[in-house]
């Protein structure tokens, strides 16, 4: 049945002269209009004016009356310290007769402060006193009835009570006889209003020396917290100490603003004072340990209505705050050395102050290389204004932001060096590590090339088609050596792989200039080489405009091994036409089975010099579990049954079946190797292995195997199939695409925990035929970064090469080998699927 709502216009604008189109209705006697308007129409006039006057005057009433009556609830969280009282332990108890007595002298005194300022005491509704902590400090929650259209001001007059922090403030007649000083307030984090949430709990602990306690979600490890929830965890040590959290385990919701974990240097959400925001998933590779300034922490946890995941566990203990400076405050006089924030790599406490004197031999001067510094904290990401936590050098210039690639240095003019660190109260990072060295200030590179940045690297590095200074000074001016860098007319050396592949890596096209174009690309007419889906696109790639001459717009042509034949049998001239969102064919079926490729989640070791991948990033994933070994290679989901793999993954040899499917175990769905039991992973047998028959072990061609599971999966946000292309699908060298799996994250290293992603580019197959000592077949394609240091390697093998097409991802290849992982000149090499869509498709059916 039709909604009667979907009929007619869904919104009409108000029109700004709106009496203008009244149309008025007509008279059976013209002539008495013509003699005035009479005493009816009198009587009408007076009527509508009283109307419009009536009209009028409620308007004005209801804006100067009953608006001014629209209020909002404004609440402000803080603490403030108490000079002249002593800590009593019933503090602790709000239930105590001595906290009660505290806190009316607290409420007195707060409501004494507020009203001395004109712009809070008309506003101002109450205080609740929330806890005392040692020294003495209380912390409380303000309500004010604020107007609306006032709430800066009301925001302006709180932040300057907190400027005025010089002792005995406020000066009031209150009846309180308490002097308070260092009083810092701020709005509440509006998640965390007390009706934000179904339900509250709150979690006290005071840790003793040499104990550790521990705090978790509800029902962790083995259920998933609790939806629209709010948690505090209160946390105390002893007067002295500093509290120590670690957490060992954090497994949230990826957006923050659904569930979060924020961490506080108070006894009270305090924005002022808040440490950090964590939500999504952290490895142990990414340890998170925090120190509070003081003897008591806060940790709060909001969850919402959706997507409940494990949570975290964490540990808790106090410790002495000297242990946390032990590396403050030295003086450092080796020849070179290193040194860190405090708890580096983890977060460095808030609130404290770190000095390093530097001192070397007489004729020499002090290099200063920061390997990593993570002083990013909000408002100070760029790095440009280090108002909040810093580090400074000799007193002049002030650093901070994020510096991850060891780049960042400092050169002294003497033989001396200092650098201060300082951390405010709120948001804290991991701080930095830095190498210090005496060098020569005439040869400070001595036996290394030396960068016009000043950066030292070994002479071998130059000229060698790697940026290794950082600013380009190594690949300058340069004679290329051997026959796998390509001499570049402007002087650049650029790896010959890179040559031909339609990307212009010198700078002045003389890497796509002479080629011979490789698959996927057409040979303009000035003999560069452009991608053919560049081709007929309208703008002129080739320079020459010759990829645009003798275009038609798809129309229908001879069918040939090239060209995209649709299911009635016509053939058109598009390039990849299937699953991009146009229909080509007449038919539309370059638009069918197109349920694939595409992941159902949000995406923020194997894949050597990749990065974790999100949870559902690549649904198509699959780890391959050998008994007793664990993971051993990746395949892809292809269908409700079959997996494509590698051929080489299920090679017996004389100590192992694998080519046996009752030795493997296969999961679908994971993200982490060690969370194989979570409720999206699902686990199957196999039925049966068919590699192929043409399989090469000793040069990997045909290296591609197929995998029937013992029965369907259902497919979830976490397991999807990725989508197998069309025989005339090409990837252009230059693209670039997605490798990923759990493999080894360094040459000879061990696998990763978590599912590792890495985005590399396809390479000109000629030129990656030489380097490779001309191995490669024609179903073989190449893949690697110009950069380097990034590839795919042991434990990857068999997983996919993801080819992105618009929204979709197609199996573009499957990791087969390459001379080790991650080498410069060495990229990757992946078994090309076009070749071998007629023998899948004979075996399963897909």
């Amino acid at each position: 049945m039709a909604d009667p709502m979907e009929s007619g216009v869904k919104y009409m604008p108000k029109l700004d002269k709106e009496y203008e189109s009244v149309q008025f209705l007509p008279t059976a006697d013209s002539k008495k209009l013509e003699k005035g308007p009479g005493k009816t129409g009198a009587v009408i006039g007076v009527v509508i004016f009283v109307f419009v006057v009536a009209l009028m005057t409620g308007l004005l009433v209801w804006h100067f009356h009953f608006r001014k009556d629209e209020y909002t609830k404004r609440i402000y969280i803080g603490s403030m310290k108490i000079e002249n009282q002593v800590f009593d332990n019933a503090y602790e108890n709000s239930d105590t007769r001595e906290f009660k007595a505290l806190a009316e002298k607290v409420q007195q005194e707060l409501k004494t402060i507020f009203s001395n300022d004109p712009r809070l005491k008309k506003y101002y509704v109450n205080s609740t006193i929330n806890a005392f902590s040692e020294g003495i400090v209380a912390y409380y929650m303000s309500e004010f009835k604020v107007p609306v259209g006032q709430e800066k001001s009301v925001d302006d007059a709180i932040a300057g009570l907190n400027q005025q922090n010089t002792r005995g403030f406020p000066i009031t007649k209150s009846n309180s006889n308490l002097q308070v000083t260092d009083m810092k307030t701020s709005v509440i984090d509006s998640r965390m209003s007390p009706k934000s949430f179904k339900e509250q709990k709150k979690v006290k602990i005071h840790t003793k020396p040499n104990e550790i306690a521990k705090i978790s979600t509800d029902g962790f490890p083995n259920n998933p917290y609790k939806p629209n929830t709010f948690t505090e965890w209160e946390l105390r040590g002893d007067s002295g100490s500093v509290i120590k959290l670690e957490f060992d385990t954090m497994y949230l919701e990826e957006n923050c603003s659904n569930d979060f974990v924020k961490i506080y240097d108070s006894l009270v959400p305090i924005e002022n004072r808040a440490l950090e925001e964590l939500c999504e998933h952290y490895t142990p590779s990414e340890p998170l340990t925090f120190y509070s300034s003081g003897n008591v922490m806060l940790v709060t946890m909001g969850t919402n209505d959706k997507y409940d995941f494990p949570g975290f566990r964490a540990s808790v203990s106090q410790v002495d705050p000297a242990t946390l400076r032990h590396t403050c405050s030295t003086k450092l006089t080796d020849s070179k050395g290193t040194f860190s924030t405090p708890n580096f790599p983890n977060y460095y406490p808030p609130n404290i102050e770190c000095d390093w004197e530097i001192e070397v031999p007489s004729n020499k001067v002090v290099k200063v290389t920061f390997k990593k510094l993570l002083l990013a904290e909000p408002g100070q990401e760029d790095g440009k204004n280090c108002y909040k936590d810093y580090v400074m050098i000799d007193k002049t210039k002030k650093l901070c932001g994020e510096h991850k690639r060891g780049t960042l240095f400092e050169i002294s003019t003497t033989n001396k060096m200092t650098l201060n660190f300082r951390s405010d109260h709120s948001y804290v990072d991991r701080g930095f590590q830095a190498v210090y060295e005496a060098i020569d200030p005439v040869d400070p590179c001595p036996g290394k090339f030396r960068c016009k940045n000043d950066q030292c690297i070994s002479q071998n590095l130059t000229c060698d088609g790697w940026n290794d200074c950082g600013d380009m000074s190594d690949e300058k001016n340069c004679k290329c050596k051997g026959d796998a860098l390509l001499t570049c007319g402007n002087g650049f050396c650029k790896p010959m792989f890179w040559k031909c592949d339609g990307v212009d890596d010198c700078g002045d096209g003389t890497d796509e200039r002479d080629c011979k174009c490789d698959v996927g690309h057409i040979t303009c007419k000035n003999k560069k080489c452009v991608s053919e889906k560049k081709q007929c696109d309208g703008q002129d790639d080739c320079g020459d405009n010759s990829d645009e001459l003798s275009c038609r717009k798809n129309s229908e042509i001879q069918c040939t091994e090239s060209t995209y034949k649709c299911k009635n049998g016509k053939c058109i001239d598009k390039v990849n036409p299937t699953c991009d969102g146009k229909s080509d064919c007449e038919d539309d079926s370059d638009e069918e089975n197109c349920a694939c490729g595409r992941k159902k989640l949000r995406s923020s070791t194997r894949i050597v010099g990749g990065q974790d991948a999100a949870q559902g990033e690549f649904p198509w994933q699959v780890s391959l579990h050998y008994h007793p070994f664990g993971h051993v290679c990746g395949a892809s989901i292809i269908s409700e049954k079959w997996l494509v793999t590698a051929a080489h993954c299920v090679q017996n040899d004389n100590n192992h079946r694998f080519g046996e499917p009752a030795k493997w175990e296969i999961y679908l769905g994971l993200h982490d190797q060690r969370k194989s039991t979570d409720s999206f992973v699902v686990k199957r047998k196999l039925k049966q292995i068919i590699d192929h028959p043409n399989y090469n072990p000793n040069t990997f061609d045909n290296d591609i195997a197929l995998m029937e599971l013992d029965s369907p999966i259902v497919y979830s946000d976490y397991i999807q199939p990725i989508c197998l292309p069309a025989s005339d699908y090409k990837i252009p060298a230059g693209q670039n695409v997605w490798i990923t799996g759990w493999g080894a994250t360094r040459e000879g290293g061990t696998a990763a925990k978590t599912l590792q992603k890495a985005s590399v580019r396809i390479i000109n197959h000629n030129e990656c035929d030489k380097l490779m000592s001309y191995r490669l077949t024609s179903r073989m394609l190449c893949a690697g970064v110009l950069t380097g240091g990034v590839d795919a390697c042991q434990g990857d093998s068999g997983g996919p090469l993801s080819s992105p097409e618009g929204d979709f991802m197609f199996l573009g290849g499957v990791v087969s080998w390459g001379d080790g992982c991650a080498r410069r000149n060495k990229p990757g090499i992946y078994t090309t699927v076009t070749e071998f869509l007629g023998w899948i498709k004979e075996k399963t059916g897909v």
